[in-house]
Order: C-alpha cells, then sequence, then structure tokens
C-alpha cells in the first residue's frame, strides 16, 4: 500500500496512490510474494516514496514459470487458439490500453520521472501512443507467420513449418516501461507463446496495471 506518511508525495488527478497494485500477477491472478519482502518505488521529480511493491522470490518465479509451462501446454486454452483469435486478444488488449491512457501517462510520469509531453512535446503521452500501435501491428502479424513449400523432385514434398518455441523471459529496463513491455510481449503473444515478465524494479507500477 501507499505509505500515507510521505508528505511530499506528488498528487495526480487520476491516480489513488493507495490503490495502485504493488502484487505479483502469477497464473492469471494478483499474489503476494511467498516471502514476504517489498520494495520500494520512488518518484524521481521529489525523490519521494510512492509505495512498496511485492518482491518476487525465488519460489515465486518457479511458480510464474510452470504457470507459463501449463498455459503452452499441448491442448490448453491458449494453444487451441487460432491465430485470428491471438489476433483478436492483442487488438482487445491495445483497446484497454487506450481505454486507460490517461491513467497510464500519469502512472508512467510519476514512477519514471518524465513529462507527461503536454502542447506535442515528448512524454509518457507519446510513450502511450506507439505503445497501443505497437500491440496493433504485432496483432496484424498473427495470421501472416507463414511456412515455405521448397522444390527439391517431384517424389518429394518439402515444406517449412513455423512454430512456437514456449515459455519466454523477458526482461525490460526502467526508461520506456510500458513500450519496452509491448515491444516484449506483444510479438512472443503473436507468434503463440507465453511470456514471463520482470519489470525493472525502478519502475513497475505501468506494467502490473496492464
Amino acid at each position: 500500500a501507499a505509505l500515507k506518511t510521505d508528505k511530499k508525495r506528488r498528487k495526480i488527478s487520476h491516480i489513488d496512490l493507495d490503490e495502485i497494485e504493488t502484487r505479483l500477477f502469477i497464473d492469471n491472478k494478483f499474489v503476494n510474494s511467498t516471502g514476504g519482502k517489498t520494495f520500494e518505488t520512488i518518484d524521481p521529480s521529489t525523490e519521494s516514496v510512492i509505495c512498496k511493491v511485492q518482491q518476487a522470490s525465488p519460489e515465486d518465479v518457479d511458480k510464474a514459470v510452470e504457470a507459463a509451462k501449463k498455459a503452452f501446454a499441448v491442448g490448453s486454452p491458449w494453444r487451441n487458439l487460432s491465430a485470428a483469435d491471438r489476433r483478436n486478444l492483442l487488438l482487445k488488449l491495445a483497446d484497454l490500453v487506450e481505454r486507460d491512457r490517461i491513467y497510464l501517462e500519469e502512472v508512467e510520469s510519476l514512477d519514471n520521472g518524465k513529462p507527461l509531453g503536454l502542447k506535442g512535446n515528448y512524454g509518457s503521452k507519446v510513450d502511450l501512443s506507439l505503445v497501443i500501435d505497437c500491440y496493433r501491428y504485432y496483432a496484424g502479424w498473427t495470421d501472416k507467420i507463414t511456412g515455405d513449400t521448397i522444390p527439391v523432385d517431384e517424389k518429394t514434398l518439402c515444406y517449412t513449418r513455423k512454430e512456437p518455441i514456449g515459455v519466454c523471459a523477458c526482461i525490460i529496463p526502467w526508461n520506456f516501461p510500458l513500450l519496452m513491455q509491448a515491444w516484449k510481449i506483444a510479438p512472443a503473444l503473436a507468434c503463440g507463446n507465453t511470456v514471463v515478465l520482470k519489470t525493472s524494479e525502478k519502475t513497475p507500477l505501468s506494467a502490473l496495471h496492464v
């Protein structure tokens, strides 16, 4: 939970600092860290504590990997999705990011320290536009990943087939949190993989909302 005793915390119009999600997201639900450890995330503009975030333990990482393996298993709902279904889910994710973009712009500014980017200047508003475009771009690739038929001789059928590789471990830095998240998970999901994502400990908040 956010630390109410820190009087220097910035007030952002669309953010309730006491309602920011700080738990781990594993197996399609938010959970507390098994070790009970937390770390502080800081507003760089004031150097004040925004809130304390759950710190994943090795056991939590193992649980996340096992959940991702289970989701990727043959016969699972995810593996049974068609390319068009994956496209529709990525488009829905882009729509949801667009729905919450004002909140996400402000969380990104608060946790990362970059400006919002008013009056056409660079800031988190620009980042959010790129995030939405990224998800929609890779959504368009889901049904365009094809193999080749290779001519060799009349008695042989030679072809290639592209398949997802499995669980992808993704680590993102602090400078473009939401955009780096999109760059990692959008192509992985478009190809049919599953993902375990580690955000930067300096900027975890916007990714947790997504």
